[in-house]
């Protein structure tokens, strides 16, 4: 059901005594069928951030037909973070977590209640990168200040905060069902993973550091340990698996393969002169099977792939045991859809400045789609600083919509080309269209059925229009403070959601 005609059906449904619309979800305390929250920092001189949510049907901060729309936009009731930085959008469980870059705070919304859940505690500091578990189990927490990998485990058994040592870790990948994270270190070729032990093996590994699993490089509590840290390593050797400065990992729709993108010289790493014959010596996008990780330490089974299988172009092995697929136009983000993964990244020119790229490739054969005349591939999206793309997401029309920051550095600008940071792709013909600049695009929300996106650029709220990019009247969703992130609270689905 279109988003219009579920707004008409919500109407009729109304008028019976029942306030329900589509995927049978109840209609909120606001009255509103579509709503696009919004993070704002700063907001006035008394507050550092608040969650104000807007009418995207008609794109004013009201109800429809009111006397006044002049005054603030709704807003989620007993939110109190400290600079709003990012929303994981989960429409489909009615909820959503924003995180707070100026506490450090992870919030849990309610949208069918407008309303916060409670603040995540035992986070360890401030998250260069954090996840919660769509079954709001598991919460993954990357804190490049403290040095630790934080696991809060919400579950019956071993439930607690467990601040994992990983010197630098600054991000972290989850697969959709919570199974699998994997923690990244900045300008490391390595990957690291959490494994969550059974009661048994708690009793087992009591001891202290002397009897931890083998290989752990960290288990917490030390003498009575409920998870423990593992790096990927070559099962052949015993070495670590060593990639091309991995930034971060998609999944595919099964969670069992993690494509561990690449970064390569983008990020400072190895920079080849032959990526089709060694793939880990550019940018590129890595297979790796992890199902070994799932499984818990004592009960294991199946190893992770060997060097040897991870450097081997996927054209020439079994990309269930591990290869690379080579993307040598950049790879510091993705978009995996069906059999389809998206790659953006900044390439590195000859004058040494960066430019952006999209690179499609198919997931049935892992190759690069061949380029054509009537569909290019890789085409040129926003430049942006190294590994800056901060913001994917799929639209109506068979748009593609990528944000990035500080596009004002890039290739574009610094040699008088029209620039900008915000890119919209048609995925039948890869035809790009490059928004003009307002600034960094730091959130986009896919408003499906309408034809429309809401974005933050510049710490402001824009709409775009899906069809052909035209900017859509934005006069009564403008907000006072800084627009830093947008969600589309009712969306269909949760891969509406660029924080994944």
């Amino acid at each position: 059901m279109s988003a219009a005609a579920a707004l008409v059906a919500a109407a009729a449904l109304a008028g019976c005594g029942t306030t329900t619309y589509f995927a049978g979800r109840t209609l909120p305390p606001s009255g509103l069928a579509n709503r696009v929250l919004i993070a704002i920092q700063n907001p006035s001189a008394l507050a550092t951030g608040s969650l104000q949510f807007v009418d995207a049907y008609y794109d004013i901060r009201c109800k429809y037909n009111s006397a006044n729309c002049s005054g603030p936009a709704f807003s989620i009731s007993g939110f109190s973070g400290n600079l709003p930085y990012s929303i994981q959008n989960m429409p489909e469980e009615l909820t959503g977590a924003v995180y707070s870059s100026g506490d450090g705070t992870l919030t849990q919304i309610n949208y069918a209640g407008e309303k916060t859940i409670g603040a995540v505690s035992g986070l360890n500091g401030a998250s260069s990168s954090v996840f919660i578990t769509r079954n709001q189990t598991y919460i993954f927490a990357a804190s490049q200040t403290s040095h630790v990998l934080t696991v809060v485990d919400k579950s019956g058994t071993n439930a607690g905060s467990y601040p994992l040592s990983l010197p630098g870790v600054y991000r972290v990948s989850v697969n959709p069902g919570g199974s699998v994270a994997l923690a990244f270190v900045q300008n490391s070729n390595y990957v690291y993973y959490p494994v969550k032990l059974t009661s048994a093996e708690t009793t087992a590994y009591s001891g202290g550091p002397g009897t931890w699993p083998k290989g752990a490089m960290d288990c917490e509590p030390q003498n009575a340990p409920g998870w423990c840290l593992f790096q990927a390593l070559d099962p052949s050797t015993g070495n670590p698996l060593t990639f091309n400065r991995p930034v971060k990992a998609v999944f595919s729709a099964d969670g069992g393969t993690a494509y561990v993108l690449n970064c390569g010289p983008e990020c400072g790493g190895a920079n080849g002169s032959s990526p089709s014959t060694a793939p880990l010596s550019n940018s590129s996008v890595s297979l790796l099977p992890v199902a070994p990780m799932i499984y818990l330490v004592g009960q294991g089974s199946g190893t992770l792939p060997t060097q040897s299988a991870l450097n081997s172009n996927c054209t020439t092995v079994s990309s269930t045991n591990g290869c690379t697929i080579p993307v040598p136009s950049g790879a510091s983000n993705a978009l995996v859809d069906s059999s389809t993964m998206y790659v953006a990244g900044q390439q590195l020119m000859p004058d040494g400045l960066f430019g952006g790229y999209l690179t499609v490739v198919n997931l049935q054969n892992n190759t690069v789609v061949p380029s054509t005349s009537a569909v290019p591939n890789p085409v040129s999206i926003s430049d942006g600083a190294p590994d800056a793309v901060s913001r994917m997401i799929e639209a109506d029309d068979n748009t593609l919509w990528i944000g990035m920051k500080q596009c004002i550095n890039g290739e574009r600008s610094n040699h008088g080309l029209p620039y900008g940071c915000l890119t919209m792709i048609n995925t039948t013909t890869n035809a790009v269209t490059l928004l003009p600049y307002v600034g960094d695009a730091t959130g986009i929300a896919a408003v499906t059925g309408l034809h429309k996106i809401y974005t933050a650029e510049g710490g402001q709220v824009y709409i775009y229009s899906t069809v052909d990019a035209s900017a859509i009247n934005n006069q009564y969703v403008t907000v006072t403070g800084t627009a830093y992130d947008v969600a589309y609270m009712d969306a269909l689905t949760d891969a509406n959601n660029t924080v994944y």
